[in-house]
């Protein structure tokens, strides 16, 4: 980008927690909402585009939580043509004279992010629509892209983990099937962590405008934006490690709610069950093979004509009975929500919604009517809050039901055709849309926050002693607060089972920790293996949902006979051995926004080959799951970062101990996922069970595998659903005086359950103390912790 000699921004005035500054056209806005989180509002053609100029009129944000503090105290400080701001512990220098800035630490010159330059176009007297149509550009804005620096996060993006010469467009699009090259995707978040020389920082660009960004494609040196709005709302966030950025993007954005126990275990799904029994026979088809079940989705065939909010009296009949029935066997109720209503006289739900004028209107005022799976179908606008109200008002259906828990689809908003044919960019509404006073161009990749957000609002307002469980296929940055996501309508292929791991992690780099991929593909017939493979790779998804279209193969567990069924019965019970592990991964998400399943870089930042791992994951920052995602393979390559790992496979203690960073290869037959342990860590297991009950786990099993300082392991316990006031408990093992000293710790009082310890990598032991029971060989030892808060002793052999 060029710039001109002549100074751009020439005054500038400081009025409460913000400092402005501007020029003949153009304007800049400069505040530290929070420590550690610098923003400025560049606003390029200002002065045409806006009434209030040079002051920014006052901005709505989807994205931010509400209740945000007004900001820190800022300092300003003119040094020549510099403006210098300074506050919550960050710098802005900004050259007045050709609107370039950089962002530093307080008192440092250690850069975090540098703008070149931004600019935009003034609005024209053109129709909106008859020039670059699909190709927006009216305000952008460039910042440096060092040589070596990785861009992760983005949203929901094929691709590796570093987006880095990527071109990626941010308008959320109904897309079946996507490829691993296909862009744009479901959800738009445009926030990423940058990496360099193992340091981070983030970019947050605050803006639902259809937008793009070269990531250093076109230009080797730049991440370019380019938004269709009339501003760039930017936010840059402190480091310097990779969790920091994701804790100040969600002390930001908001942090997840805690999810139900149930949520977190096995779920089948079909488009295609069509009736009360068919899901009978598929909750009696997991029970009597002894396969774990705790949910059912149902698609929409439950519903009477496809209209949004009813149920067909002819396939489900009473369905608050179906859901008690299934509830005591231990099996909650997910049904899908879409957004269209159908258009009919003498339907509530859309008599409702015009009469209070709630729906989706053309550039002409007229209501938008549309195609969906009701044809005609008219689209609630979720964006004004009095919508809101009226959509989680319809929520009193499903509580009085006894349902705990929906799944939001079709909501970027899809729309297969209208009855006012206008231009599209894909299966949507029109740019030129209105809702209220604003265009679908700015609406679009919002649309399906605040739809989620009034799904939340429905159950805290007719079922306050829940926690419900929102999955949405559609979202912007902030969705976290209201919803989780799923990967959306993937493959029954080996290469979308691989494309499912940089997905989620780069999902939980964009601020949304309980993301997952459906089990065994949505689309086309999957097989045994595949199946096998694409469960044992689920071991760390959030959620495990198999599912699949109407047209293909059955893919229940047991449709491909023995060995498959086994096998996947294996798998997940080693995942609900696991529950106690990944629910305390869950509790700490919604308090520090780590993702439960986490790519490696996460935790090694500086080390080049776990920035390219996508092939690989962590549980926390001490279990690394190594999945298999070829057909025929039965061995792998496996990178073990920096650390001392055991092999798990099978959650089972052994002896086989490696040193990273190492390459290696690691035996995986069809029964065998590759785990590993890292050493300073422990990790709680349970017993495997039919469905999940309360987290209280009455019985424990810590694989323990203890450093040069000893080991810590933490799990969080409570009822599993309802308020989340449960009490995290630790195991501790400390070398001091040539003895490894064992104990338990709580927020609280230590709970009453029997817990047993496995002990992997010490050396010979000489003696146990204080042990309930203990047993010892092959450089293993097993003990069982004494009640209460008593100390065991290790001893070892001189």
């Amino acid at each position: 980008m060029q710039w001109t000699a002549e100074m751009r921004l020439a005054q500038w005035a400081q009025e409460d927690a913000a400092v402005r500054v501007w020029g003949e056209t153009d304007a800049l806005e400069v505040s530290v909402p929070l420590p550690g989180i610098l923003r400025v509002r560049v606003a390029p053609e200002a002065r045409a585009g806006t009434l209030s100029f040079p002051r920014l009129a006052a901005k709505r944000s989807f994205a931010v939580r509400p209740g945000l503090p007004s900001g820190q105290t800022l300092d300003v400080q003119e040094e020549g043509e510099t403006l210098r701001v300074t506050g919550g512990g960050l710098s802005l220098h900004l050259d007045r004279r050709t609107g370039a800035w950089r962002v530093t630490g307080d008192g440092t010159e250690t850069e975090l992010a540098r703008v070149l330059g931004w600019q935009g176009e003034a609005p024209t007297a053109r129709p909106a629509l008859d020039a670059e149509r699909f190709n927006l550009r009216r305000s952008r804005l460039s910042l440096s892209a060092p040589d070596g620096a990785a861009y992760l996060g983005f949203g929901e993006r094929v691709g590796p983990l570093d987006k880095r010469g990527m071109q990626l467009t941010f308008w959320n699009t109904d897309c079946f099937p996507h490829h691993t090259e296909t862009d744009p995707l479901y959800v738009s978040v445009p926030f990423t962590t940058v990496l360099r020389d193992g340091q981070a920082h983030g970019v947050f660009v605050d803006e639902t405008w259809r937008m793009t960004a070269d990531v250093a494609r076109s230009h080797p040196h730049e991440l370019r934006f380019a938004s269709a709005g009339p501003e760039l709302d930017v936010y840059v966030l402190a480091g310097p490690h990779p969790a920091d950025v994701l804790r100040r993007y969600a002390d930001l954005t908001g942090y997840a709610p805690m999810p139900p126990l149930w949520a977190l275990g096995a779920a089948q799904s079909r488009w295609g069950y069509r009736t009360a029994d068919d899901l009978r026979a598929v909750i009696a088809g997991y029970r009597e093979r002894d396969l774990p079940l705790d949910s059912v989705y149902v698609d929409i065939d439950y519903m009477d004509a496809y209209k949004v909010w009813t149920v067909s009296g002819a396939g489900f009949g009473d369905l608050k009975a179906f859901v008690q029935e299934a509830a005591a066997q231990g099996v909650q109720l997910v049904p899908i929500i879409d957004p269209g209503v159908k258009v009919e006289a003498g339907y509530d739900v859309y008599e409702e919604a015009v009469a209070g004028d709630h729906l989706v209107r053309t550039v002409r005022g007229d209501i938008l009517v549309g195609e969906v799976w009701p044809d005609p179908a008219v689209f609630p606008d979720f964006t004004r809050p009095e919508v809101v109200a009226w959509w989680a008002g319809r929520h009193k259906m499903f509580t009085d039901a006894g349902i705990r828990g929906q799944w939001n689809d079709m909501n970027e908003p899809a729309c297969f055709s209208l009855a006012q044919p206008r231009e599209t960019e894909g299966k949507t509404l029109p740019y030129d849309a209105r809702h209220g006073q604003r265009s679908h161009l700015e609406m679009h990749n919002v649309y399906a926050n605040p739809m989620s957000e009034a799904s939340r609002a429905g159950y805290a307002r007719f079922a306050p002693e829940i926690r419900p469980w929102i999955l949405s296929r559609s979202g912007y940055a902030g969705l976290q607060r209201h919803a989780t996501v799923w990967t959306g309508d993937n493959t029954a292929t080996w290469s979308h089972l691989a494309l499912s791991l940089p997905m989620i992690g780069g999902l939980g780099l964009s601020g949304l920790p309980f993301a997952a991929a459906d089990v065994g593909g949505f689309g086309g017939d999957t097989t045994g293996e595949l199946l096998v493979r694409w469960y044992q790779a689920a071991l760390g998804y959030a959620f495990v949902r198999n599912h699949s279209a109407l047209g293909t193969a059955d893919q229940e567990p047991w449709r491909f006979g023995e060995p498959f069924t086994g096998l996947i019965r294996a798998a997940l019970e080693e995942r609900y051995r696991l529950l106690p592990h990944l629910y305390t991964l869950a509790h700490t998400a919604t308090h520090t926004a780590l993702p439960v399943l986490r790519p490696l870089a996460l935790h090694h930042p500086a080390d080049e080959d776990a920035l390219r791992e996508d092939g690989e994951y962590l549980l926390g920052e001490g279990l690394l799951v190594a999945p298999v995602m070829a057909a025929g393979h039965r061995k792998r390559r496996v990178y073990l970062p920096a650390g001392r790992w055991a092999a798990v496979s099978h959650l089972s203690a052994s002896t086989t101990v490696h040193d990273g960073p190492v390459h290696l290869v690691a035996d995986a037959p069809l029964d065998t996922l590759p785990l590993y342990l890292k050493a300073g860590h422990a990790l709680p297991l349970t017993d495997p069970t039919p469905h999940t009950g309360e987290a209280h786990w009455p019985r424990l099993t810590w694989l323990a595998h203890p450093d040069e300082t000893g080991f810590v392991g933490q799990v969080y316990g409570d009822a599993g659903d309802g308020p989340v006031t449960g009490q995290l408990t630790r195991v501790v093992g400390e070398w001091r005086d040539g003895a490894l000293h064992l104990r338990r710790e709580a927020d609280g009082p230590l709970p009453d359950r029997t817990e047993e310890l496995q002990l992997i990598g010490l050396p010979p032991v000489r003696e146990v103390q204080g042990a309930a029971d203990f047993t010892h060989g092959d450089g293993l030892l097993r003990l069982t912790l004494p009640g209460g808060a008593g100390e065991v002793r290790v001893v070892l052999k001189d």
